[in-house]
């Protein structure tokens, strides 16, 4: 299995929060631009500021990003960042809307203490939700959204018309792409070789890339090309979000637990997990029972049989992405940090073979161990979706990871639309 994959290569960068910086070695047209992560200390009306709400699944995170705008009619600068979070995701309080907002009201707080005073007139603020909105029911969707709505028209802020809303699974991962591409200095200038991007949340995952192969735009299915304007350019980009194939959500599929969701008193059963194994989890507020197959295989190969069973024949495999280089992050990033193939201030490269080889140590480690307690509950969710990710990184072969998402992207299509920025 391993072999067929080759020795295709994942770049695993640490995520661009706060003071983290990104640099390249070689000097670029952004290097020095990352002058702090907080607000600067001489603002001017040349100083621009934009609030990013990226809602997923699994939580809700806060961007304040300061922009400078150097010269008129020129692209602003990122000068820097400021990112919160809390958890759960507004999906996990379906039933409690007014509870959801309140979340929301708190990461608020944040970016009133991050912006001058002089500026909140003129910052907008917009939330985007992700997979764990588009899974719920509309009404109950929208209800969570309305009530977030109603906190940021309390606020200081600039409140755009559809300031709140389920962003499209395919422009979660153009936006993703736009922001990498951006910080790598991809997007300044012409003939520069871009890359490609892979986003793995809770509820979906996303692969986009700018395709150059005839063969490429001849075989791919409906819907999966489509064109995007941004920075005075026309880009012609394969992207798609699959949607029940996050990394909590695809999961549960490998439980089985979305096909006979709301039977009280089932329990889940799995080879991911030791025979030994009861436990409780619960995901976009509800909770599942599970364990291991008490008289059943475990092990690293029947459980890498149980996800390909989900995954096999729903995805949709490019040749020309064995050729190119992908960034990767959200859980691709965390898990690998978590379990210390990577670390986690530097980040790190890694091959598709060194998941396979972590997860085979990782069953011996379980079968040859007793352990007990909350943090094998943890340690064992993260064996299982390392097997996972061997299923789905064939989406991709090659994977390089940076934690910059979707947010910056649309902050800066956002200033546009709004003609804030040109």
């Amino acid at each position: 299995m391993a072999a067929s994959w080759g020795t295709i290569i994942f770049m695993l960068v640490i995520p661009c929060v706060c003071s983290t910086v990104f640099y390249r070695d070689q000097q670029t047209w952004f290097e020095g631009v990352f002058l702090s992560s907080m607000c600067p200390l001489n603002v001017s009306a040349s100083t621009l500021y934009g609030i990013m709400f990226d809602a997923g699944s699994t939580g809700t995170r806060i961007h304040v990003y300061t922009f400078v705008q150097k010269m008129p009619g020129q692209l602003p600068i990122l000068e820097g960042e400021i990112f919160d979070s809390v958890k759960p995701g507004l999906s996990a309080f379906v039933d409690q809307p007014k509870q959801a907002a309140e979340t929301v009201q708190g990461l608020l707080e944040v970016a009133k203490g991050s912006i001058p005073r002089s500026h909140w007139k003129r910052t907008p603020v917009v939330l985007k939700a992700t997979a764990g909105l588009r899974l719920l029911p509309e009404k109950k969707a929208q209800a969570l959204l309305f009530e977030v709505e109603e906190i940021f028209k309390k606020s200081p802020f600039l409140v755009p018309d559809d300031s709140v809303s389920i962003l499209d699974g395919s422009y979660e991962g153009i936006l993703a792409w736009v922001t990498v591409n951006f910080l790598t200095g991809q997007l300044h200038g012409h003939g520069q070789e871009t890359m490609g991007t892979l986003d793995l949340g809770g509820a979906s995952t996303q692969i986009t890339f700018l395709p150059h192969l005839e063969k490429t735009l001849e075989h791919t299915p409906q819907g999966y090309l489509t064109s995007f304007e941004m920075f005075n350019s026309t880009f012609n980009l394969y992207t798609h979000s699959y949607l029940g194939f996050g990394l909590k959500a695809a999961r549960l599929a490998t439980l089985g637990a979305l096909e006979t969701q709301g039977i009280e008193g089932h329990t889940f059963r799995s080879a991911c997990l030791p025979r030994w194994l009861e436990a409780e989890w619960i995901f976009g507020g509800m909770k599942y029972q599970y364990g291991g197959n008490q008289d059943g295989v475990m092990g690293f190969e029947p459980c890498y049989a149980e996800v390909l069973r989900v995954v096999q024949g729903r995805l949709h495999q490019p040749e020309e992405i064995k050729r190119k280089s992908f960034y990767a992050f959200s859980y691709y990033y965390d898990r690998a940090a978590d379990t210390h193939m990577i670390d986690y201030e530097k980040g790190g490269v890694l091959k598709v073979k060194d998941f396979e080889r972590k997860a085979r140590e990782d069953f011996i480690k379980i079968t040859t161990t007793k352990m007990f307690g909350f943090n094998v509950l943890l340690y064992l969710s993260r064996i299982c979706e390392l097997s996972l990710f061997l299923s789905l990184l064939q989406l991709t072969k090659k994977v390089n990871n940076i934690e910059t998402g979707w947010a910056l992207g649309a902050t800066f299509h956002l200033l546009q639309s709004l003609g804030i920025s040109h």
